[in-house]
């Protein structure tokens, strides 16, 4: 019996996803939990499975096509089975697009005849896997052809090297991460000269196709500024004692090899501050407002396509080195888009630090439901007057932005009074 694959809701917000590769071939013998392809979702690529036994059939969707949740993509049925009444996607838009064979540029003077598949594939497994694949005509100048894994696309990105002049050591000659990063340490795979600004070749301009997440970004955005009723509270903290602070606990964790920055005790001062202020640690749900108890906190993390906020749950239990190392880990999986669901889902309240990027002060959008986000500015050195004399001392800003509906100024102006209180006397963030 036939069985229909469909673009399935890989996240709690997805509407459609973007399939960044198969897996499976058609013709492949497929079982029930196989993994059949990769899938792009507005948060992370996410693993699509088989849903029942028997031969991957027809595939309806080509890879870098879009398809909405709940579409037919492919179809797994028994060799001989008749799936002509099995009807797919494709049906226009990106999914159509992607879906429908490019046409050929040029025929060439003597075409070879194709070789059946099944031998094609007896020779790709009877070469060796270590053995680099030379890139071939077809691929030369054109990254979208090569065979490489999404990591190794995106570290070529961000390199600037020319993937269609990289060898691929990878199985099958595909090329994986360190083929990607040998080839620009020898400098061998630097991208072509690009034409001259005068040329008339050149495109006034390019169109870039949004993705998943800037879909869903773009989506967020509207549903918070409009309709949420923002006002923002800023305050100026004195961070001396928390470099004094950071530079102890360091020293302390050196012989571990473990490292806090101060984003790090930044974020545990939050999570403290929000657990003596539960009205800050809230959800506007239309009917009722929802006072947390735990502060699960959102940790704005940049990435490729837009941003994403992975979870630290449960923060104002955790210390400072822990927060830290939890933070990176997710980040890190974030950017390679590896985290699951309930990683970035179900934060109390957020912190968007842009510090690291010379901001010193600046206003973030809230994420509903939540009722607050924290903004952070740069450490900076900063002419104040301190007992009549003008000194000079490491100043951040912080700025809440805070829904009216749930945080009145005075209940967030108390919150701030907190977390300032404690960023400048650390010791009262344990207190």
């Amino acid at each position: 019996m036939s069985t229909k694959v469909h673009m399935e809701a890989l996240s709690p917000t997805m509407e459609e996803g973007q399939l960044v590769r198969w897996l499976k071939d058609e013709g492949d013998a497929v079982a029930n939990g196989d993994i059949l392809a990769e899938i792009e979702t507005d948060k992370a690529t996410m693993e699509l499975v088989a849903r029942g036994d028997g031969v991957l059939r027809k595939v309806f969707l080509a890879a870098g096509g879009t398809a909405p949740v709940g579409e037919v993509i492919a179809v797994i049925a028994g060799a001989d089975e008749d799936i002509s009444s099995v009807a797919g996607g494709g049906g226009g838009g990106a999914a159509g697009a992607a879906a429908a064979p490019a046409p050929e540029e040029a025929k060439p003077a003597k075409p070879e005849p194709a070789k059946p598949a099944d031998e094609q594939a007896s020779k790709e497994e009877k070469a060796p896997a270590d053995a680099p694949a030379a890139p071939t005509p077809e691929a030369s100048g054109s990254t979208e052809r090569v065979r490489a894994s999404p990591l190794a696309r995106r570290l070529a990105e961000d390199l600037g090297v020319d993937l269609s002049r990289v060898a691929g050591s990878g199985p099958g000659g595909r090329v994986v991460k360190r083929d990607v990063e040998a080839a620009k340490e020898s400098g061998a795979a630097a991208p072509a000269p690009s034409a001259p600004t005068w040329s008339p070749d050149v495109k006034e301009y390019d169109d870039v196709q949004v993705s998943m997440m800037r879909k869903t970004i773009a989506k967020r955005l509207v549903q918070s500024i409009g309709p949420v009723p923002h006002f923002f509270l800023t305050v100026d903290v004195d961070m001396g004692r928390v470099i004094e602070a950071r530079k102890s606990i360091n020293a302390m964790l050196e012989k571990q090899g473990g490292k806090i920055s101060i984003n790090d005790i930044v974020l545990k001062a939050v999570a403290a501050a929000l657990h003596r202020h539960p009205e800050c640690n809230a959800q506007w749900h239309e009917t009722f407002v929802r006072r947390f108890n735990s502060v699960h906190l959102g940790v704005a993390v940049a990435v490729d396509d837009g941003l994403i906020t992975p979870v630290v749950r449960n923060a104002h239990l955790k210390g400072i080195a822990q927060i830290g190392d939890e933070v990176r880990e997710l980040a890190g999986r974030a950017r390679e888009k590896k985290l699951q669901p309930d990683e970035y889902t179900g934060s109390t309240f957020s912190v968007s630090n842009l510090g690291m990027f010379g901001i010193h002060e600046f206003t973030a959008i809230i994420n509903p439901p939540e009722a607050g986000i924290l903004a952070v500015g740069g450490v900076e050195d900063t002419p104040v007057a301190v007992d009549g004399q003008v000194v000079v001392r490491p100043r951040m800003r912080v700025t809440m932005s805070c829904d009216h509906r749930v945080i009145d100024g005075a209940q967030g102006s108390r919150f701030l009074a907190t977390l300032k209180t404690m960023l400048e006397e650390p010791t009262a963030i344990v207190v």
